[in-house]
C-alpha cells in the first residue's frame, strides 16, 4: 500500500497521509534475464524456494507458472518458488498502482512520494518499499518510511522518521484472470507521535486483480485497521477503521514502448470508515486519478493526485509520485 493508505489505516484524517500489451510482459517482469534454473514443483524444500525466490530468474520461463486454488491452499504452493504469473486474460500485465490495493506478488524496490495540501499546512511523505516473495503462497512486504514532515498540534512542523510497517502476504489463489491474496500489516510506533505516528496496530486485508477483456483491469479489497497501544490512540488518535478500495484503468501500450511503455490510466477509489466509539464516525471517500508508465531499464514512473469526495475535508488535494525498480 502507499503512504496514503497506510495513513488512512489509522483513520487519523491528516492528509491522510488502445490495444492491450502485446509483448510477453509477465507481473512486473524485468527486461534483462537471469540465468537461474528453476526446476518442476516437488523438487524444493521451503528454504531452497525461498532461495530461488529471492535471487533466482522467475521470469524467464512463463510456462513454469501454473494456477494456484483455494482448495489447495495448505497443501500446494509453499515449497515452490515464486513465478512471475502471466497477463492476465485480457492481455493486460499484472503490475501496482499508486493508492491502490495490490492482489498480486511482486519482486520489487518503490519510492513513493507524496505531498499534501490542507487547511492544517502542506505535509510531505516518504518511504521506501519492498516486495520479497519467499515462495508462490508467501510474500513479505516491507514499508519504511523515511520522511514524515507534517504539523503537528501545536501548529509547528516536525520532520521525523514514520512508523515503520512490515506486511506479510498469503496468495490465496490465482488463475490467467484473477488474483487473491489475504495479507496481515504489523504498523510499528516508530514514528513521531507529534506527527501523528507512534502507532501500534494490525491490519488484516483481503485483495484482488482481475483482467478479462483487453487492457482494462479491475483491483481493490477490504481492511480493518486495529490499533492497539495506549499512546498511538490517546495521544496520536488512532482509530480502528473499515477501509474500502476499488480501481479500474486500462493499458494502451505496449512494455517496449519506452519511455511510455505499459502505459495505463487509472482510478482508485477510497473508503474510511471509524468503526469504534472513539469519536465521530466520519466517512471520507477519495479518487485518486493517475498512471503508470514503463520507462527502461526496469524503471517506472507514477503520478496522480487524490481528491476528498466528502466532508469534511481531511485535505485539498494530495500529489503522488512514486520510481520504481524490478529486480
Amino acid at each position: 500500500m502507499t503512504a496514503r493508505l497506510a495513513t488512512l489505516m489509522l483513520g487519523l484524517g491528516v492528509g491522510g497521509i488502445v490495444a492491450p500489451p502485446t509483448s510477453g510482459w509477465t507481473a512486473e517482469m524485468p527486461a534483462q534475464i537471469g540465468t537461474s534454473p528453476v526446476s518442476a514443483r516437488g523438487e524444493y524444500s521451503v528454504f531452497d524456494a525461498a532461495k530461488e525466490s529471492l535471487f533466482g530468474d522467475p521470469y524467464s520461463d512463463p510456462d513454469r507458472w501454473q494456477p494456484l486454488s483455494l482448495g489447495t491452499l495448505l497443501t500446494e504452493g509453499w515449497d515452490e518458488p515464486w513465478i512471475s504469473p502471466p497477463k492476465g486474460g485480457g492481455g493486460a500485465p499484472r503490475q501496482s498502482w499508486l493508492n491502490a490495493f495490490n492482489g498480486v506478488f511482486y519482486r520489487l524496490a518503490n519510492v513513493p512520494f507524496g505531498w499534501v495540501h490542507g487547511d492544517g499546512g502542506d505535509a510531505y511523505t516518504g518511504s521506501l518499499n519492498l516486495f520479497t516473495p519467499f515462495s508462490r503462497r508467501f510474500e513479505v512486504e516491507w514499508q519504511i518510511p523515511f520522511i514524515d514532515s507534517s504539523r503537528g498540534s501545536d501548529g509547528t512542523r516536525h520532520n521525523a522518521f514514520g512508523d515503520f510497517a512490515v506486511t506479510t502476504r498469503f496468495l490465496l489463489s490465482e488463475t490467467r484472470d484473477v488474483s487473491q491474496s489475504f495479507n496481515l500489516t504489523f504498523r510499528t510506533p516508530t514514528g513521531d507521535i507529534d506527527n501523528h505516528n507512534g502507532v501500534a496496530a494490525i491490519t488484516p486485508d483481503y485483495e484482488f486483480w482481475a483482467n478479462w477483456w483487453r487492457g482494462f483491469v479491475v483491483r481493490g479489497g477490504a481492511a480493518l485497521a486495529v490499533p492497539y497501544n495506549h499512546d498511538g490512540i490517546r495521544k496520536a488518535g488512532a482509530r480502528t477503521t473499515f477501509l474500502g478500495n476499488l480501481s479500474a484503468g486500462y493499458y494502451f501500450t505496449p512494455h517496449d514502448l519506452t519511455p511510455v511503455g505499459d502505459l495505463v490510466w487509472y482510478v482508485s477509489t477510497n473508503l474510511s470508515q471509524p468503526t469504534d466509539d472513539r469519536g465521530l464516525s466520519t466517512t471520507t471517500l477519495t479518487f485518486t486519478p493517475g498512471f503508470r508508465t514503463h520507462l527502461g531499464w526496469n524503471w517506472c514512473l507514477f503520478g496522480g493526485v487524490e481528491v476528498p469526495a466528502t466532508k469534511p475535508e481531511p485535505f485539498d488535494y494530495q500529489v503522488l509520485g512514486e520510481l520504481l525498480k524490478v529486480f
